[in-house]
């Protein structure tokens, strides 16, 4: 199996880290992706090297994709290859995990309307004027679609995310 994490500089740094973590440890492999290859820096300070730059990603090569929160999601949401990663996800009904700012990415690609997602209560406006059903939980699970809304959830978001791979 292979996993598909989004990330950009200013990504909350634990909500990269720990899915990246969980996924490896059940040995799948993990592919980190942003604008271009190379370090991304988190918002504490950690950094971890893209593997790929959207751009060079195959989706159908993937079984799931994990959108990180922080700052790092506003830029991602303007690459138009990292939206149509994700619509294509969407398409596939394969699995998608996003935390905290993580949905706006799911919010520019047209993604979230009529489905259940949580998020960082700072853009719980905007999810719910893209269509969304929001829902104030550790952690929501809408078919393929797995949210939550910060690091203190990441047990719960993790646990999820991996029972949606099998």
């Amino acid at each position: 199996m292979k996993a598909l994490i989004f990330g950009a500089d200013g990504f909350e740094d634990l909500e990269l880290f720990y899915p990246y973590s969980r996924l490896k440890e059940e040995g799948i492999i993990v592919h980190v992706v942003s604008m271009e290859r190379g370090t991304i820096r988190g918002k504490h300070g950690y950094e971890i090297d893209a593997d790929l730059a959207f751009k060079e990603v195959i989706p159908s090569g993937y079984d799931i994709l994990v959108l990180s929160g922080g700052k790092g999601p506003e830029k991602i949401r303007l690459d138009k290859a990292a939206l149509e990663i994700t619509r294509s996800f969407f398409r596939e009904n394969k699995p998608v995990a996003a935390i905290c700012h993580g949905p706006q990415v799911l919010i520019s690609a047209g993604v979230i309307k009529g489905r259940r997602a949580t998020c960082w209560i700072g853009i719980r406006d905007d999810l719910i004027a893209s269509g969304a059903l929001y829902e104030d939980s550790e952690v929501v699970v809408d078919g393929n679609l797995v949210t939550s809304r910060h690091p203190f959830d990441l047990h719960a978001f993790g646990r999820e995310m991996l029972k949606l791979l099998g």
